[in-house]
C-alpha cells in the first residue's frame, strides 16, 4: 500500500501579476557535462548499512554526489530512495513521505535493541491474538540503539558504551495495521506510518517481542517491486516525473516563468511544502519551487529548474 503525502492535483494558473520580489533565481538546467541527475530507487539486502548503499550507487553512476531520503538499520531490508545530482535540493520533501513495512516479529523474548543484533531473553510470555491495532497519533519513544543524536552524538555510540539513554518521546501517526499470518510464537504485521517511526519500538510495546525480519515496501507512491538491487546499472527517474506523483501542479506562463529566471517568486496558494510548476500550454516542468513564509505572506522558491 503506497501512501503519497498528498494526492496530486492542479491550482489555479497563476500569472506575472501575482510574482513578488525575493532573493535569489531559478536553479539553472545543467551541471557539470554528463553529470546524472535523479531519484534512484534502491532494494538494500540485509547485512549492510544505508551508506554503503549510497557509496555502491556512487561507484554505478560514476558521481559522488548522492545522499538518501531516510535510513534502514543494517538487519532491515527494502526501499531505500537514494537522490542523485541536483536532486539531492529534494531531500527533505521526499524523507517526509509516508513508510510502509512488513515486520516478522519474535514473541515471547526481548531484545536490548529491538532486533537480532541485541542480547535476547527468553521469557515465554506472548501477547493475545489477535494483536490489537494501533492506529491513529501515538507517542513515541525512540530506541536507545538508534540514530537520533544525542549532544552531538548517535544515541547507539552512548548505548553501545553502556551508557543509559533515555530519548524523548516524539508523535508519530499510524495509517495502517495488518496482521498478516501468526504461527506459534511468531507473527507478521504490514505497517504503514509517519516518516520518523520506529518499528522496533512499536514491536517491543506488543510485550515480550523484538523485529526478527523488517522490510520497507513502500515510501509515498514509490514501491520496491523492481528497485535497483545495490548491483549492476542503474536507472534513475526524472525528478519532476518523480515528484508530481506526490506533489501539486501549478500552471505557469511565460511571463511568470521570466519572472522566476530573474528572481522573482510566485504567490503560494495552499499550503503544499513543495508544488511542480508547469508550462500552461504543454503542460512540461518548469521548475519545482518550495513554499516560503514570511512577512509579505507565502511566496515560492524555485529550487530546481527544468
Amino acid at each position: 500500500m503506497a501512501l503519497p503525502l498528498r494526492p496530486p492535483c492542479v491550482l489555479a494558473p497563476l500569472g506575472p501579476a501575482l510574482a513578488s520580489r525575493t532573493r535569489g533565481a531559478v536553479s539553472q538546467p545543467h551541471g557539470p557535462p554528463g553529470a546524472p541527475s535523479g531519484i534512484l530507487l534502491a532494494d538494500k539486502p540485509a547485512g549492510i548499512t544505508s551508506h554503503d548503499v549510497v557509496a555502491r550507487a556512487r561507484h554505478a553512476l560514476g558521481i559522488r554526489k548522492v545522499g538518501h531520503a531516510g535510513t534502514l538499520d543494517p538487519f532491515a531490508t527494502g526501499l531505500l530512495i537514494l537522490l542523485v545530482g541536483r536532486a539531492t535540493r529534494l531531500q527533505r520533501f521526499f524523507m517526509a513521505l509516508a513508510k510502509t513495512y512488513e515486520v516478522t516479529a519474535q514473541l515471547g523474548a526481548t531484545s536490548t535493541t529491538g532486533d537480532t543484533e541485541g542480547e535476547i531473553v527468553r521469557t515465554g510470555v506472548l501477547p493475545g491474538d489477535p494483536i490489537a491495532p494501533r492506529l491513529g497519533r501515538i507517542r513515541q519513544r525512540p530506541p536507545a540503539y538508534s540514530a537520533v543524536k544525542v549532544d552531538g552524538e548517535r544515541a547507539y555510540a552512548r548505548a553501545r558504551r553502556g551508557e543509559a539513554v533515555e530519548l524523548p518521546e516524539r508523535e508519530v501517526e499510524i495509517f495502517g495495521w495488518d496482521q498478516l499470518w501468526r504461527e506459534g510464537n511468531r507473527m507478521s504485521l504490514r505497517i504503514a506510518c509517519s516518516s520518523g517511526t520506529y518499528i522496533r519500538s512499536l514491536i517491543a510495546d506488543l510485550g515480550d517481542a523484538y523485529c526478527l525480519e523488517l522490510r520497507r515496501t513502500d515510501i509515498g507512491p514509490f514501491s520496491v517491486e523492481g528497485a535497483w538491487p545495490t548491483q549492476g546499472p542503474a536507472a534513475l527517474l526524472d525528478p519532476f516525473s518523480a515528484c508530481r506523483l506526490f506533489t501539486p501542479t501549478i500552471e505557469i506562463d511565460d511571463a511568470a516563468a521570466a519572472d522566476l529566471a530573474h528572481g522573482r517568486a510566485l504567490a503560494a496558494p495552499g499550503d503544499a511544502p513543495l508544488v511542480l510548476l508547469v508550462d500552461r500550454g504543454s503542460g512540461a516542468p518548469r521548475a519545482l519551487a518550495e513554499r516560503r513564509d514570511g512577512a509579505g505572506g507565502a511566496t515560492l522558491r524555485p529550487i530546481l529548474g527544468a
